[in-house]
């Protein structure tokens, strides 16, 4: 037994898929923990949930970008009786362009936040996880079962959370734990406009929307499914690395991310969690 109070927590909670996570997560019971750098949208996010007659979820304004940021969540957790149950790793952030030109500085920014945070976040409780029989639920990408010239630091993030998340997956299933790998395709959310996508290009047969795939997230934790791949076409991309040429993957990932270039019309924040 614990005298601490179990909580779901979901990182980058302010926009986008966190959004949609905190809602499902929320509907389904339990307490939520919010984490996100930005605590206005994460009151409004908060405030919008308990609207609904749902318990208000707990607001945690940390940047995650920050090297100590899970000490200091687990920190924040612990003064308010809180442990995690459910730990839901969504916070992310990339960016589009050659990786000999897009600024070295935000790139290892990025491998931090995409990486290195969601590793400790996902080992630091595994004591309390397990004790709650609860899980894990990491946002990974299409992206992470192809190579991805024009995003080759972004695609290479994800697929370490791909493959970290199924090798947990395998580990964890005997202590009855359940780890996810959620792997959406396009999604319009600010991701896009962060990472210098074109607006618009989200759209088409790979596009889900942010509470489509964060449904399918929570359902496929709940199944104790490994991977989530939501949509049918999303799915279909997975496959392409094992029927064709490697070369010839190479040569559409990057014809795509080309014409998914857009002009910096406006300084976005450094970091976005």
């Amino acid at each position: 037994m614990s005298i601490f109070k179990p909580v779901t927590l979901i990182t980058g909670a302010s926009s986008g898929i966190g959004v949609e996570l905190a809602k499902v997560f929320s509907t389904n019971g339990g307490d939520v923990a919010l984490v996100a750098r930005r605590e206005t949208q994460l009151n409004q996010v908060a405030d919008a949930i308990a609207a609904t007659g749902r318990p208000r979820p707990h607001v945690v304004a940390i940047d995650l970008a920050r090297g100590d940021s899970p000490a200091r969540i687990a920190h924040e957790l612990l003064s308010r009786g809180l442990e995690p149950a459910v730990i839901v790793n969504n916070a992310g952030f990339g960016l589009l362009g050659d990786a000999a030109e897009v600024d070295r500085g935000e790139q290892l920014a990025m491998i931090d936040l995409n990486v290195r945070t969601l590793t400790d976040l996902s080992l630091r409780w595994i004591d309390s996880v397990t004790r709650h029989g609860g899980g894990i639920l990491n946002v990974a990408s299409v992206a992470g079962f192809l190579p991805g010239p024009r995003m080759a630091v972004y695609y290479a993030t994800k697929a370490y959370v791909l493959s970290f998340t199924q090798a947990l997956h395998r580990e964890l299933q005997p202590k009855g734990v359940r780890v996810t790998a959620l792997c959406p395709g396009p999604v319009s959310t600010g991701f896009q406009a962060r990472a210098g996508i074109r607006s618009g290009r989200a759209a088409g047969l790979l596009g889900c929307s942010a509470e489509q795939v964060a449904r399918a997230g929570y359902e496929g934790l709940i199944r104790g499914k490994a991977v989530v791949v939501p949509g049918l076409a999303n799915k279909i991309v997975t496959f392409l690395p094992r029927i064709m040429p490697r070369a010839l993957v190479l040569a559409m990932v990057h014809n795509n991310q080309r014409a998914r270039t857009q002009p910096v019309t406006e300084e976005w924040p450094r970091r976005r969690a």
